[in-house]
């Protein structure tokens, strides 16, 4: 039976990065450093670009995980910050739950580090609570295909949406008339392919 299609809608999503840390990087595989650090950047770019709620996290910081990213705290400066002191799941913390539900949005568009632990499980524990989740793939890194691929079986057939950041960007859009040159630029500062489209379309709107 066909799913009913639930899509990303600007103003009722919010983003969580989960445990994008220093020591934890080090361990995916999965996907090249380069490419994978770029996505995640993709990902909070467009995170500030459509002004969704952004909630950080880390799990057990003082330990071999290291601390966040550096470039996710200077993009969000202003955002929950929710350092766990031990929590596996980010969704046993309590700050963490409650700094979601003051957003006051119903969908979660979810990125971490490692995929089958730190995105799994608080993504399976909002959907039960009723949240719609968006997982963004090739913004959560782990070990291996194998696990990966265990990962997101899990998570899709608990209802969760798998997406890439691009996709995610382009869902809520909707229409490109909204903004051309806004969208265009974010994705040619993330995909050198795509600003040889926008360089195109700027040379022949120019003559016009």
């Amino acid at each position: 039976m066909n799913k009913p299609y639930v899509r990303l809608d600007k103003n009722d999503a919010a983003v969580l990065l989960v445990d994008h840390q220093a020591g934890l990087l080090s361990l995916v595989r999965d996907i090249e450093p380069d490419r994978f650090k770029n996505n995640v950047l993709a990902l909070a770019d467009l995170a500030k670009y459509f002004q969704l709620p952004t909630i950080l996290t880390t799990s057990f910081e003082q330990g071999p995980n290291g601390p966040l990213v550096p470039e996710l705290k200077e993009a969000f400066p202003d955002a929950p910050y929710i350092a766990r002191p031990g929590q596996i799941n980010a969704w046993d913390n309590e700050d963490f739950v409650a700094a979601i539900r003051a957003t006051g949005k119903k969908q979660l568009i979810i990125a971490g580090v490692v995929t089958e632990v730190c995105v799994a499980f608080p993504a399976l524990a909002a959907l039960e609570e009723g949240y719609e989740v968006f997982v963004v793939t090739d913004a959560s890194g782990t070990f291996n295909e194998l696990t990966r691929h265990s990962a997101w079986d899990r998570m899709s057939a608990a209802g969760a949406q798998l997406m890439t950041w691009f996709g995610v960007a382009c869902e809520l859009h909707r229409d490109w008339r909204n903004d051309i040159e806004g969208l265009g630029t974010l994705f040619s500062n993330h995909i050198p392919d795509y600003r040889n489209l926008i360089t195109s379309y700027n040379t022949l709107n120019s003559g016009k």
